[in-house]
């Protein structure tokens, strides 16, 4: 154990993520929008999603991703606003100008969050909690926003830390503290975890990373794969990634666990728009315009078998992803279906014109 505090000791990393950064800037705009209920997102009539909403329409149980009409029954008198792609890219270069007052390795994840490492940073005595002090600060001031920061040796602990605190808020995790803060965390904290992820670790009755700290490593692995391997670091505190200052995203996806299994063709294009919508959000914080090179269309059936289609393209087609539904749907062979994913791949690709995997 001392031997992996003594390696952490080296690294100074800062997750900086942006308060409800879509509806803050509009809220900062306007002021009458300050108290509010407010989120960004499309049309309930047109089956749209939440982007982001503010915090007074959190606590109705409003979050990301939500379709629209079921935020506004949550809250009738939520005002759902389109966003301002345009505006919010602009701010976000101020956000990195600031950033990069105090260090060029910055590894963007999304207009509004982003991993720095300040190591070699001389400024404030190389004192990674009065940095990103400084930081919110100077977003504060500059930009009249909030920030919420998490500091700690390695990159998911950090992002974890971010969370912490939020609003407007800091969580530092210093090198001796990381196992101690990794113990008792949800296993839903750890990036990567979705939820059906989350149930099938339920099931073996793994709850916390303590859990996963008591279980086998090989077993573990064996059950879940490579991601196996990856939680198990994770609930031990280990996060060997660098900050990637070229670090390119190289697909955005959205998938959905559905309620009850679909047996009909038809049944599953109401799921594809709605995952459309959703991808849609997602390529927009991911900034993923003009870099769209392929889209693929996942299908889960109720035996837990996977099928993937693919397809190059130039531009995101909506009608591509029904046609690639027909063919995944008809590789199950009358099996049900249990789960639909969307996906999109960005930057160069050299796959073949048509894959078909699963």
């Amino acid at each position: 154990m001392t031997s992996s505090i003594t390696g952490r000791a080296s690294k100074k990393i800062i997750h900086i993520d942006m308060d409800c950064f879509y509806a803050a800037v509009e809220m900062r705009d306007n002021p009458a929008l300050q108290t509010i209920p407010l989120a960004i997102g499309g049309s309930a009539n047109g089956r749209g999603v939440i982007a982001t909403c503010n915090y007074p329409a959190r606590r109705f149980g409003i979050r990301s991703a939500m379709a629209t009409a079921q935020a506004l029954k949550l809250c009738p008198g939520l005002t759902v606003m389109r966003g301002d792609m345009g505006k919010y890219r602009r701010v976000s270069q101020q956000l990195h100008a600031i950033f990069h007052r105090y260090t060029d390795t910055i590894e963007p994840l999304s207009l509004d969050e982003a991993y720095l490492d300040v190591s070699e940073t001389q400024c404030y005595q190389n004192s990674a909690t009065l940095i990103a002090e400084a930081i919110r600060r100077d977003i504060r001031h500059e930009l009249a926003l909030t920030a919420s920061a998490g500091v700690a040796p390695v990159k998911f602990v950090a992002k974890v830390a971010s969370d912490k605190n939020k609003p407007d808020g800091i969580c530092v995790v210093a090198p001796d503290q990381v196992d101690d803060f990794v113990r008792d965390l949800p296993l839903q904290s750890i990036p990567g975890v979705g939820r059906v992820t989350l149930t099938r670790l339920h099931e073996w009755n793994l709850f916390t990373c303590a859990d996963i700290q008591a279980c086998d490593q090989t077993a573990l692995i064996q059950r879940m794969g490579k991601f196996g391997a990856v939680l198990w670091q994770r609930a031990h505190g280990i996060d060997p990634r660098e900050v990637e200052v070229e670090r390119v995203r190289k697909s955005v996806g959205v998938e959905r666990t559905l309620s009850e299994d679909i047996d009909q063709l038809e049944a599953c294009l109401p799921w594809i728009e709605h995952l459309y919508q959703a991808l849609l959000v997602r390529l927009e914080k991911a900034d993923a315009s003009g870099r769209i090179c392929r889209q693929g269309i996942k299908i889960k059936f109720n035996d837990f078998q996977t099928t993937t289609v693919a397809h190059r393209c130039e531009s995101l087609d909506r009608a591509l992803f029904d046609t690639l539904l027909h063919e995944a749907f008809y590789r199950g062979e009358g099996r049900h279906i249990r789960l639909i994913g969307l996906s999109v791949g960005l930057g160069d690709d050299n796959a073949p014109q048509l894959s078909l995997l699963g």
